[in-house]
């Protein structure tokens, strides 16, 4: 089965979820369907970017068909004119069979060609895509009218079809699978005492002054103490003054962003890891996240909050500790009670054995084949029929 996998940008060192796709499915038997080519094809796979550029024909159509595409389908964001036409050739070209849209926002762009192809379209959300990106009820509108098109829906927690379905859009063959992570990459090591590890993007979902603030008051008679911050954003030099004048500096590193190797080798040596998740003011939330979910594989003791699907991976008081969004009293409440567990080895092994139960990503990637293959059996043409389509 030959899949194509959509996705906003490619290649994204950070997308390792998206990457796995690319690489693994069905045996690697994949091609890209992107938005913006970022100059880095690792994977050496058949690529089509959407976003070109237009023809001067296409922009002299634009106006018609954005204005069509959004009274039908509830988005502009579908392709039109010689660009659809490029992409109907790529398509055959390639022999796809299904195509993985990774976001559901990359569904909406191409969801109504790939049911005029007769093929089945699947897609994946993960958090912002499931959250902020429903904010409006255009969107909202859009996603409801893509639903009826999809062969099945994946998601990453529970908690995003869940939200989804506050605003009625619903799909009757709904997963979950969360993204997972590489067990035989991160596997625990010994562990540095007292070490602490934040990591991503220094933005306001992930609340790192709060992080900051709570572990100066966990730790303040701890000297012996560290916490490491990975990653860059807009608050990283607020979080660097905030150090300064909660006068812990000595306690912290910011390495800044990191290739994903140096992620992992931190976190099989550390033993707490934290991540303050919150709700953005845009209403941008987590799925569930990847590096929660290396961390446990590597044997941390997570301390986090209770945020989208979070709790879906901790098991509270026994694997880590989770507490409310914003909570900065109960997040350094909750660093003290992971300082003091009686057995921190034990503790160690359970979010370890945990990690291998539920987000191994090779038994993952299988859970989501097949899932895509009983689908397809439902599917009233079959794939079989692809080279018998009509032109979209």
């Amino acid at each position: 089965m030959r899949a194509a996998i959509a996705t906003g940008e490619y290649h994204l060192g950070g997308e390792t979820f998206i990457n796995r796709h690319i690489e693994h499915l069905f045996g690697g038997n994949t091609v890209v369907v992107c938005g913006r080519f970022r100059g880095d094809n690792p994977y050496g796979k058949p690529y089509f970017v959407r976003r070109d550029g237009l023809s001067g024909r296409d922009i002299m159509v634009a106006p018609w068909w954005l204005l069509r595409n959004r009274l039908e389908h509830g988005t502009s964001r579908l392709p039109f004119g010689e660009a659809k036409d490029a992409l109907v050739k790529f398509l055959r070209d390639e022999r796809v069979d299904v195509v993985l849209a990774e976001f559901g926002t990359q569904a909406l762009a191409l969801a109504p060609l790939a049911n005029a192809l007769d093929i089945p379209i699947f897609t994946y959300f993960r958090g912002t895509d499931a959250s902020k990106a429903i904010r409006t009820e255009r969107m909202r509108s859009a996603y409801r009218k893509m639903m009826p098109r999809l062969a099945g829906v994946f998601s990453v927690s529970r908690f995003l079809l869940d939200n989804l379905a506050k605003h009625g859009i619903t799909h009757p063959n709904s997963t979950v699978i969360p993204s997972g992570v590489d067990i035989r990459r991160f596997a625990p090591q010994a562990k540095v005492p007292l070490s602490f590890l934040a990591v991503g993007r220094f933005v306001e979902k992930k609340a790192p002054m709060t992080t900051l603030r709570a572990f100066a008051t966990a730790t303040r008679d701890l000297p012996d103490a560290r916490l490491d911050f990975i990653g860059d954003g807009p608050l990283l030099e607020p979080t660097r003054a905030l150090a300064e004048e909660l006068g812990v500096s000595d306690k912290l590193r910011f390495h800044g962003a990191q290739p994903h190797n140096t992620v992992r080798d931190r976190l099989m040596s550390t033993q707490f890891f934290m991540q303050h998740s919150i709700t953005a003011r845009d209403g941008n939330t987590e799925g569930l996240p990847t590096a929660i979910q290396e961390a446990m594989a590597c044997g941390c003791i997570t301390v986090s909050t209770r945020h989208a699907g979070i709790p879906e991976a901790i098991d509270e008081g026994e694997t880590g500790f989770l507490v409310e969004e914003n909570d900065e009293d109960g997040f350094a409440e909750a660093i003290a009670s992971a300082i003091a567990v009686p057995d921190l080895p034990a503790m160690s092994a359970r979010a370890r054995h945990v990690a291998e139960e539920r987000f191994d990503n090779h038994v993952l990637l299988k859970v989501l084949e097949r899932h895509i293959q009983d689908a397809l059996l439902l599917t009233p043409s079959g794939a079989d029929q692809r080279l018998k389509r009509a032109p979209a």
